[in-house]
């Protein structure tokens, strides 16, 4: 076979070509710190690299998820920390009010005593995120839960259903408990009512018996009347007894999920870092063998550079110019 001197020529160019287009493809990677730049550069490594993306991406929106889950959950705990030391404040009135050496006056002065205690349980029952978003109103956050109404007293009007928030990939908690099943609740071993009616649920009800019982004068009063205000003040008692034991019930269920909040973040930090580890394997670059790939690359395009210039200079190359 006979080459002309055109086609020659036009090989040397090819490989000076390509020589230089594998110098600065290493090159490339060496500036980029990546292997793969593009899908050609290795298709597998590339399309497992898309699927890992993927799987980086959504760790990290269920680490958001779980940083608003621990955020309303703190609110919450901080919320239910307040309403606890209300309701003990409340006891402690109450077993105090019971006395019998106190006087109508001691006892209208508890009686005011209690009446800001409920006032500061229905504002810690309304509490509001740094948002404005009412924390114990289920899906109805716009709206405050509890409304105090004259004659009726306090009822709740937020929603049924408590705000869920999925963290991870199966696990899906609660975030926020309904006002209803902390402050008009009691547990399933709640201290039962002598007589065997209903058991008082909401813990305002209770304040409001006991206010009204010792706004009545007792000083000079007859036995039947002392006994339906001893009744009143033992039930609420009661009452508060057993709501305190309500509502340290979701505290502590806020508590384990606040810890496992925690767990999972540790798992997926786990879980990125291997995911980083695995994504640098396949895209990242290997700096030793790359610069050893770059001075390999550059060494072989000189020599194509001195080939071409040698054979240039050649007789053929000269009569053909």
């Amino acid at each position: 076979m006979r080459l002309s001197t055109n086609m020659i020529f036009d090989q040397q160019v090819r490989g000076i070509t390509d020589s230089q287009s594998s110098w600065l493809k290493v090159g490339e990677q060496l500036s980029s710190g990546r292997r793969v730049n593009n899908p050609s550069d290795d298709p597998i490594a590339a399309s497992r690299a898309v699927v890992l993306s993927q799987s980086q991406a959504k760790s990290t929106q269920y680490a958001t998820a779980r940083s608003f889950a621990d955020q309303s959950l703190s609110m919450e705990e901080n919320a239910l920390k307040g309403a606890t030391s209300s309701i003990q404040d409340a006891q402690t009135l109450i077993v105090y009010g019971s006395t019998g050496t106190l006087s109508d006056d001691d006892r209208a002065s508890i009686a005011t005593q209690l009446e800001g205690i409920r006032a500061q349980l229905l504002n810690q029952a309304n509490s509001q995120d740094g948002n404005g978003r009412y924390i114990f109103a289920g899906y109805k956050t716009d709206t405050a839960p509890f409304t105090d109404t004259a004659g009726t007293g306090v009822s709740y009007v937020g929603g049924d259903q408590a705000i869920t928030q999925k963290v991870d990939d199966g696990r899906t908690m609660d975030v926020s408990s309904t006002g209803s099943s902390v402050f008009m609740s009691i547990t399933s071993n709640a201290k039962a009512e002598p007589d065997g009616t209903a058991s008082e649920t909401n813990v305002f009800n209770m304040l409001d018996s006991a206010i009204a019982a010792l706004k009545v004068p007792q000083d000079n009063a007859d036995d039947a009347t002392k006994q339906t205000f001893q009744d009143a003040m033992d039930k609420t008692n009661r009452g508060l007894s057993n709501s305190l034991n309500n509502v340290l019930t979701v505290r502590s269920a806020v508590g384990t999920q606040l810890s496992e909040l925690d767990t999972l973040n540790a798992q997926g930090d786990d879980r990125d870092t291997i995911m980083t580890s695995q994504m640098s394997d396949l895209v990242d670059v290997d700096y030793t063998s790359a610069i050893s790939s770059y001075t390999m690359q550059q060494t072989a395009l000189q020599a194509s550079y001195k080939t071409f210039t040698d054979m240039s200079k050649m007789s053929l190359f000269q009569l053909n110019s």
